[in-house]
């Protein structure tokens, strides 16, 4: 195709709604090892991708080359789905095979830096939060902690429209200047993370040894004694074995939760452990 042919706009803001709902429902909807959620993208751009290509045979292609591997935080992945589509609509003017390997291109290259600035900064950081601080509320006899979580995805779905229209209004321009930052993004969330992990572990994870030693008249607390090594000494170990524990093959999140209860309920009964 020549590059002076007229650009044609087809996608509307209609479309790209739908394309939101789709997205959102059904981005995991087929989720697998091979092409992980490569049918979800298909299902989400089949109807907006028959508008901009008529001919059978350019859709055919179109549809066959999203059901490659893709994979990230669905999300910030709107941002790259707005994208897609501004590309996709561009094709008579970049022509069909460039097209192809643009689309190819900036889905391969910007799905792994943009899931990690998502994963980091809009699901684990807030979840993890806004989940200690409902918990604590439960804990003092409140129920509305649940409402920091509502508050949140309410407001986390505003951002995602406005992460796909802003996608499809930049095209690839914003993400491949923003690409070069997204690197620095997701290593400055990833040290806050911690950060906020280090204090909710001392905050939010109990764990005590009441055992006193006696001997020669001199008592020994062996709580006093590892808080003279490390204080919450006992908390971050409990943590650092569930984390261990995690990367074995067939461990679970559920098995982890078990496992603690029966070292809780052995231990108190020992009178090794304490609150």
């Amino acid at each position: 195709m020549s590059s002076n042919q007229e650009f044609r706009q087809v996608v509307t803001k209609k479309d790209l709604n739908k394309v939101f709902a789709r997205w959102t429902i059904g981005a995991q909807m087929s989720g697998n090892y091979e092409v992980a959620q490569a049918g979800g993208v298909v299902v989400t751009l089949g109807p907006v991708l028959r508008k901009i290509y008529p001919d059978d045979e350019e859709y055919k292609q179109a549809i066959a080359s999203h059901f490659a591997f893709f994979n990230t935080n669905t999300w910030i992945g709107n941002i790259l789905i707005g994208a897609v589509i501004a590309i996709e609509e561009s094709h008579e003017i970049s022509g069909f095979q460039e097209t192809r390997a643009a689309v190819t291109s900036i889905k391969t290259g910007l799905m792994g830096p943009l899931a990690g600035v998502g994963d980091a900064v809009l699901v684990l950081l807030p979840m993890t939060i806004f989940g200690v601080m409902a918990g604590n509320m439960a804990l003092e006899g409140s129920a509305l902690g649940i409402l920091l979580g509502v508050a949140y995805w309410v407001v986390s779905m505003f951002l995602r429209h406005w992460f796909l229209f802003m996608g499809y209004k930049q095209g690839n321009k914003f993400v491949t200047t923003l690409s070069k930052q997204l690197k620095s993004i997701t290593h400055a969330a990833t040290i806050l993370g911690l950060m906020v992990i280090g204090a909710l572990i001392a905050s939010s994870v109990h764990a005590n040894v009441p055992l006193v030693i006696s001997q020669g008249g001199v008592e020994v607390a062996i709580q006093d004694t590892l808080n003279m090594i490390m204080p919450n000494l006992l908390p971050i170990l409990l943590v650092f074995l569930v984390y261990w524990l995690l990367g074995k093959k067939g461990f679970t999140s559920t098995k982890a939760v078990f496992l603690i209860l029966i070292i809780s309920f052995i231990g108190y009964f020992l009178g090794l452990l304490g609150a």
